[in-house]
């Protein structure tokens, strides 16, 4: 599974403002509805579910909030990138300006852990990361993140 497979140009966000958790995933949830033709609170419920397990702050400026929601026939994702760090409650105390949502179907069982996997794999490449912060706009950011020498190498 690529990147690629679970990305479309138009899910790929640049300089998403928000100063708080609750407040980035109420927007992404809202970006993510509109995609998806989702409900939205229904989105925004399935990702705060999933951060009263843990959170999703995985370490070094990196988020894959995630979760399985009835009406998704694949595992669908959104990137954004936000235009400043905000407190995410990572694992590393860190501030998160790097933010892969991932929804799955409520079957999607392997499908699943190997999007997260795919994801987490990718965004654990330092340099990757470090273009990703200097990108500017939703066009290069897709390029970064489906190129396929750095998704094979991360």
């Amino acid at each position: 599974m690529e990147i690629a497979d679970l990305l479309h140009p138009d899910a790929v966000l640049a300089n998403l403002k928000g100063t708080s958790k609750k407040q980035v995933l109420q927007e992404l949830a809202a970006r993510a509805a509109a995609l998806t033709g989702q409900d939205e609170q229904a989105i925004f419920a399935t990702l705060i579910e999933r951060e009263k397990l843990g959170t999703t702050g995985v370490g070094n400026g990196v988020a894959i909030p995630h979760g399985r929601l009835p009406g998704i026939e694949a595992p669908w994702a959104l990137f954004a990138r936000l235009e400043k760090g905000i407190d995410f409650d990572a694992v590393d105390g860190q501030k998160v300006d790097l933010i892969f949502l991932l929804l799955a179907p409520e079957a999607a069982g392997a499908d699943h852990l190997k999007a997260l996997s795919r994801i987490s794999r990718c965004l654990r490449n330092g340099e990757l990361c470090t273009k990703l912060r200097g990108a500017d706009d939703p066009e290069a950011l897709y390029a970064l993140l489906t190129e396929n020498s750095v998704n094979r190498a991360a």
